[in-house]
């Protein structure tokens, strides 16, 4: 009897494990992992080893899980904190210097991950701006609304085509204004949509000058 039922658990013991399918690189499977290692096809009995087998199972699986659970621990406040906070994100804001743009020039700068127009305005194409100010616009807005009072030959915007976020290339187009290269959008001397797929005007981000020759943003 004591042979038939030492037979009977080894073969029960080394009954292959179902397979879930192969582990990907950087993946957990502890349960599947650990059990099959403690499988042993020299034993010759229950209790060859010395110990109960489900029992050091157990214990390798509670430590396994264990040291997952402490580097996890360790590792997420690390990631965290290279993430800067929301709110940090979006009080971002930057001086610039409108010395540094001549007339008829843009300048592009970096504002919260994204391209920021700086254009110096001509008077040709500030009027061009203005005599549009009453067309049949997709997103309607007069030149005034889109600059400050006083300082019409500044105008400040987010440099990404409101369609898919491509960034419009300056002078581009029949309005003079910029033409998106992706899908051909085409805005005006005053950022707006005249032509092509996108829904909206180019973006005036908020901003103040700080002096006649100095703006904040954002």
């Amino acid at each position: 009897m004591r042979a038939s039922h030492s037979s009977s658990w080894s073969a029960h013991r080394l009954r292959p494990l179902p397979q879930t399918g192969p582990l990907s690189k950087g993946s957990f499977k502890v349960a599947d992992t650990v059990v099959g290692a403690t499988s042993d096809p020299h034993a010759s009995g229950p209790h060859a080893s010395g110990d109960d087998p489900s029992r050091r199972d157990f214990i390798n699986i509670a430590a396994i899980a264990a040291t997952v659970g402490a580097v996890g621990g360790l590792a997420w406040p690390l990631i965290d904190q290279m993430n800067p906070a929301g709110d940090t994100l979006a009080l971002a804001s930057i001086e610039f210097d409108l010395t540094k743009v001549e007339p008829g020039q843009q300048v592009v700068v970096k504002w919260r991950g994204k391209p920021l127009f700086v254009r110096h305005r001509t008077p040709a194409q500030i009027a061009a701006a203005v005599k549009d100010d009453h067309a049949d616009l997709r997103d309607p807005q007069t030149d005034a609304e889109r600059t400050k009072p006083g300082k019409a030959e500044w105008l400040i915007l987010v440099g990404t085509c409101t369609h898919l976020g491509c960034v419009p290339t300056v002078g581009g187009g029949e309005y003079g204004g910029w033409f998106c290269p992706c899908h051909g959008s085409v805005y005006d001397t005053s950022g707006r949509i005249r032509k092509g797929p996108a829904p909206k005007n180019l973006e005036v981000p908020t901003y103040s000058f700080l002096s006649d020759t100095k703006i904040k943003v954002g």
